[in-house]
C-alpha cells in the first residue's frame, strides 16, 4: 500500500527543517540581519526627523511627509534586509550539491518535485521568520526614536500593520527566489557572488538609470527589487527618490508587485527543477 502523498510531503518538510536547524548558519545570519537593520533604521530615523529643519532653508525643496518617512524606516526591513533571505535560500540549495546530501535525500524520497516543493515551503517559512527579525530591528529602533524625537511612530495605524504583513510576504518570496537561484547555480560561491552583485550593485544601478526617463521607469518597475517595494508599499528608494515622489507614480500596485515577485520565484524554481534538479547529482 502506497504512502499517502500528504505524509510524504510532511516527512520531506521535516527533513528540510532538520537540515536548516542542525547548522548555526540560520541564526547567525538572523542576528546579523537584526543588528544591521537596527543600525539602518536608527540612521534613517535620525535623518528624516532632522530633514524638515534642513529643508526649511530651501523654500524650493519638495515637502516630505513624516508619515511616508516612518513607513520608509520600517520598510527598511525588506528594502535593505531582503538580501539575507535570498542568501539563506541560495545557501540551503547549493549546500545540497556541495555536500552531496541530495543523494541520500533522493534515495529516501525519490519524488524529486516533492523534495523541491518541501524545500521551497521550508525556506518560505524561514523567510517570514527573517521578516519578523528584520521588523524587530527596524521597528524596535525606529519607533522609539520617532517617539523620543517628536515624530509619530504610528504603531496604532492599520496602514502600518498592513505594511508589516506585506514585509513578511516579501521576505518569504525572496527566500523562495534564493532557493530557485541555488538550484540554477549549483556552485555555492557563484550563487553568493551572484546574489551580492545583483542586489547590491546591478539592480540599484538599473533602478537609478531607469528613473531618468518615463519609458524606462515603466520597465524598471518590474525589476525584482522594485516589485518587492511595491508589494510592501514603501521603501527608502521610493520615499527619498529624486523628484519628490516621481518614483511612486510608476510603482506597481501592492498586489501587482506581489504577483511579479511570485512569478519570478515560480519561473526560477521551475527552471531550476528542469535544469539541475532532475539530473544526476553524483
Amino acid at each position: 500500500m502506497s504512502t499517502p502523498y500528504a505524509l510524504v510531503f510532511v516527512n520531506a518538510l521535516r527533513a528540510e527543517f532538520a537540515k536548516l536547524f542542525t547548522v548555526r548558519l540560520w541564526w547567525v545570519m538572523l542576528l546579523i540581519l537584526i543588528g544591521y537593520i537596527a543600525f539602518i533604521a536608527a540612521t534613517l530615523a535620525g535623518f528624516v526627523l532632522a530633514l524638515p529643519d534642513l529643508m526649511a532653508a530651501d523654500p524650493t525643496a519638495p515637502p516630505l511627509e513624516l508619515e511616508d518617512a516612518h513607513l520608509a524606516v520600517y520598510s527598511s526591513a525588506s528594502s535593505i534586509g531582503y538580501v539575507f533571505p535570498v542568501l539563506l535560500g541560495a545557501l540551503a540549495a547549493t549546500a545540497e550539491f556541495r555536500n552531496q546530501t541530495l543523494t541520500p535525500t533522493f534515495l529516501a524520497s525519490p519524488r524529486r518535485a516533492t523534495v523541491l516543493a518541501a524545500k521551497l515551503v521550508a525556506l518560505a517559512a524561514m523567510g517570514a521568520l527573517y521578516g519578523v527579525g528584520a521588523l524587530v530591528g527596524s521597528v524596535g529602533v525606529g519607533a522609539p526614536m520617532f517617539a523620543l524625537l517628536g515624530g509619530d511612530a504610528a504603531l496604532d495605524s492599520s496602514d502600518t500593520w498592513a505594511l508589516f504583513g506585506r514585509v513578511l510576504i516579501a521576505m518569504s518570496l525572496w527566500s523562495v527566489i534564493g532557493v530557485a537561484l541555488g538550484t540554477l547555480v549549483r556552485s555555492q560561491v557563484a550563487a553568493i557572488v551572484t546574489v551580492l552583485a545583483f542586489t547590491q550593485f546591478v539592480e540599484p544601478i538599473l533602478r537609478l538609470g531607469a528613473s531618468f526617463w518615463e519609458w524606462t521607469a515603466q520597465v524598471g518597475k518590474f525589476l525584482p527589487g522594485a516589485a518587492s517595494d511595491a508589494l510592501v508599499g514603501s521603501s527608502i528608494f521610493t520615499v527619498f527618490a529624486m523628484g519628490g515622489g516621481g518614483a511612486e507614480a510608476v510603482m506597481l500596485e501592492w498586489w501587482q508587485g506581489g504577483l511579479v515577485l511570485l512569478g519570478i520565484a515560480l519561473v526560477a524554481a521551475v527552471l531550476g527543477y528542469f535544469v539541475t534538479w532532475v539530473k544526476d547529482v553524483t
